[in-house]
């Protein structure tokens, strides 16, 4: 069996590790909880916010790719696994069936705001640590506050 061997420190791979993965599980979930949206969304604003919320599938499917190739490249395995996702995530999760645009809207404001804040709180974690993931989730925080501004005018 091949492993990688880490760039960083013991303790620091270990804190980056963890901060990866929840990372992970929050752009896999948000990926999953947007597409759940966009084929149930009903309203005035129907092809807008269907439009939008495959932007933010996209987003967050590219960027979890890079959160898992990062921690692999620091020699952590990352872990999609539906199972994990489930048990892990802090994501809201929509009520079933169709959904009216103004609820879509409130939704994904309150959701963007919560993984925006968790990012966040990785880029302080990350500081010390590891410098390349920190700029990692810089660049993912920029993403999604623009998505969060884009639907927070909205309301």
């Amino acid at each position: 069996m091949s492993t990688v061997k880490s760039p960083l420190r013991e303790e620091a791979r270990t804190a980056v590790g963890k901060a990866l993965q929840a990372s992970l599980v929050d752009l896999l979930d948000m990926a999953l909880t947007a597409k759940q949206a966009h084929w149930n969304i009903t309203g005035r604003n129907f092809r807008s916010l269907h439009l939008q919320l495959d932007e933010i599938v996209e987003f967050a499917r590219e960027h979890a790719d890079s959160v898992a190739e990062r921690a692999v490249a620091i020699g952590v395995n990352p872990d999609g696994r539906a199972s994990t996702i489930a048990q892990s995530t802090r994501i809201p999760q929509l009520e079933a069936g169709y959904l009216q645009d103004d609820k879509v809207i409130a939704a994904f404001t309150d959701l963007l705001g919560q993984v925006i804040h968790r990012f966040r709180e990785r880029i302080a974690a990350t500081e010390e640590a590891d410098l390349v993931t920190q700029d990692l989730f810089i660049e993912i925080t920029a993403g999604l506050e623009k998505q969060y501004w884009m639907l927070s005018v909205q309301n």
